[in-house]
């Protein structure tokens, strides 16, 4: 009879000691703050990589623009001088 209590016994504390070790399934607050640095760096590497296309994009605009403009003023001053020259 006693092993049978000792059996019963040993299954309770077994059963309810393996009803306590669940794993945690909220972060704790160092991990959220790991978390929030790698989002914080992610954010930034995106915004980096957004600027770099803009600027990227914005001066090959600009150049193409400044070829243009002198290509146009090179073609005026070609029909004033044209114009201004005694013939």
């Amino acid at each position: 009879m006693n092993l049978q209590k000792f059996a019963l016994a040993l299954t309770l504390i077994l059963g309810a000691g393996t009803a306590f070790a669940v794993p945690q399934d909220t972060p704790t607050a160092k991990q959220d703050m790991k978390n929030a640095g790698q989002d914080t760096k992610s954010a930034a590497k995106d915004t980096g990589s957004a600027t770099k296309k803009t600027a990227n994009k914005a001066g090959h605009d600009t150049k193409k623009a400044t070829n243009k403009s002198a290509q146009k003023t090179k073609q005026g001053a070609q029909k004033v001088q044209d114009k201004t020259q005694p013939q």
